[in-house]
């Protein structure tokens, strides 16, 4: 019998969690809508499968309840995270997922009393969606503990990933519903208020040289708040200029496209047709950049880089160890990576390393 699941395990990011897994010596049961796609791959990896649509309650539950904890990779988690959710907290097995986007976050920290009353724990982010930055995040936040403000910087320009594999179907389309659902956000005073598309782009530093980045409504926008508790938090990502510039005049047209679902309905389609995720020499030599830099009331700054190997393959491998911590460990309620294991368990995944700037 599995210890655990992998839901959502044909996925582009469930395959190499599921080979991680193996790897590591452990059996998850594989799960998810298709038989058809489960079976080979269940057969390839000497594994058990379980086909269960998420609408199917009894079914769903049936199995959730088999297992003591769900690692949920099935996106967009706008859709798919709220059942799996349920199912966990009724049948009382622990829920992991790999969402960044801000309103499932939301919604995953509100189950906190009732996770820990059920006894289990639900850590949402668990890939390079967040654990990377909220680690960071926590590490800076801890060598200025008065700060009032917060930013961190994800530089995809140095990422090393194929052109046009840089994310996989799944990511593009919970971007789609990011910026359909919240549009861009930064948080203030504690509060998430709107900023336009394209705006407060800034320079910014890095070991490898200075990145232009502008705000973007990443996971930490909640994540990070959670961790820190600093009140004003703002998340950005590197693009080149000319991208930033046609954001900046064509964000207020996108999100009025986004907002309708037969075109986000559309983008998908065409997004399945043409997306693949980053190739295998893209995983294993890409290289990700994050930034973080605190400063309080006094204009002291607290700073320091996190350099991690490519996005989806640290996903898979730190995906695997949060697994393996908190099937070993005694965690309740909901909580974020960093107050799960700290603000070093980053460095536990193989090709981390932290800069100081403090």
């Amino acid at each position: 019998m599995a210890d655990w699941m992998i839901y959502g395990a044909t996925g582009y990011t469930g395959v190499l969690v599921a080979e991680e897994a193996v790897r590591r010596g452990h059996k998850p049961l594989l799960a998810g809508r298709s038989e058809a796609k489960l079976k080979p791959l269940a057969e390839r990896l000497g594994l058990e499968y379980a086909a269960v649509s998420l609408d199917e309650t009894a079914a769903l539950e049936k199995i959730v309840g088999s297992v003591k904890l769900v690692y949920h990779a099935a996106g967009p988690f706008t859709y798919t995270s709220q059942p799996m959710l349920q199912a966990c907290l009724k049948m009382g097995a622990h829920y992991l997922d790999i969402t960044g986007e801000l309103p499932v976050l939301q919604n995953a920290f509100k189950y906190d009393a009732a996770a820990q009353e059920k006894g289990i724990v639900i850590i949402p982010g668990v890939g390079f969606d967040v654990i990377p930055s909220d680690c960071l995040l926590r590490y800076v936040a801890d060598h200025l503990p008065d700060a009032t403000h917060l930013e961190v910087v994800l530089d995809a320009l140095s990422s090393g990933s194929d052109i046009g594999g840089g994310v996989s179907a799944g990511t593009a389309k919970s971007i789609l519903e990011i910026l359909a659902a919240v549009g861009n956000l930064m948080r203030q005073e504690g509060q998430l208020v709107p900023i336009p598309l394209g705006s407060g782009a800034k320079q910014f530093r890095f070991p490898h040289g200075e990145r232009l980045a502008m705000p973007i409504p990443w996971g930490d926008l909640e994540v990070g708040y959670r961790t820190t508790q600093i009140p004003n938090i703002t998340t950005y990502l590197t693009f080149p200029p000319t991208i930033i510039r046609l954001t900046r005049v064509m964000g207020w047209a996108l999100r009025g496209l986004l907002k309708r679902r037969f075109i986000r309905n559309f983008a998908g389609k065409q997004i399945d047709h043409l997306i693949i995720g980053p190739s295998e020499h893209a995983r294993q030599t890409g290289r990700s950049f994050i930034y973080a830099r605190t400063s309080n009331a006094a204009g002291k700054q607290a700073a320091a880089w996190l350099e991690t190997g490519e996005a989806y393959q640290f996903t898979a491998i730190a995906g695997v160890r949060v697994v393996e911590q908190v099937l070993d460990g005694a965690y309740r309620g909901a909580l974020t990576p960093a107050l799960a294991f700290g603000a070093d368990f980053v460095l536990e995944i193989e090709g981390t390393r932290r800069m100081d700037s403090l």
